[in-house]
């Protein structure tokens, strides 16, 4: 899975391919690992938030992050992956509902490598020029393969 993961960062059409037979059962766990690492992701900059400010601790904080990235962003992710299926409808190349909740699910989880060291730069420098270059990698890592992923389910050549 780990080599899959970071194969996804050069070759992201080929394995999104190779995952297309991926029961539903393990896309929701691939779906709740991509959130779990994501709110591991914010803890060093919740912390460092919560030591300069606070008046919010460190667990209030992590509660609010833990809501947010295990039962909230789950569903949004749901939701999304069902719009991304219906407007497919509207190109040639259909997505269905299915392969959309892949192709999403699995660019959550490719793109959790760079979400972790994001969240290390947020708790180890603080705001600044390197925390918004290592969220754009993230952002854009995470664009270009769900992108790939929507593109190699879709069958577009």
């Amino acid at each position: 899975m780990v080599l899959r993961v970071l194969e996804s960062w050069w070759a992201p059409r080929r394995v999104v391919r190779g995952l297309a037979n991926m029961p539903d059962p393990v896309l929701l766990a691939v779906l709740m690992l991509a959130m779990l690492i994501t709110l591991i992701a914010q803890a060093p900059g919740n912390a460092r938030a919560a030591q300069l400010d606070p008046s919010i601790p460190l667990d209030a904080r992590m509660g609010g992050a833990a809501m947010g990235a295990m039962f909230m962003m789950p569903l949004l992710a749901y939701a999304v992956a069902g719009l991304t299926s219906l407007l497919s409808r509207l190109t040639p190349w259909k997505l269905g509902a299915r392969q959309a909740r892949l192709a999403l699910f699995w660019a959550l989880l490719a793109a959790a490598p760079a979400t972790l060291l994001a969240g290390l730069v947020a708790g180890l420098i603080g705001p600044g020029p390197a925390l918004s270059l290592t969220r754009a990698v993230a952002g854009l890592g995470f664009l270009i393969i769900w992108g790939a992923g929507i593109s190699a389910l879709a069958g577009r050549k």
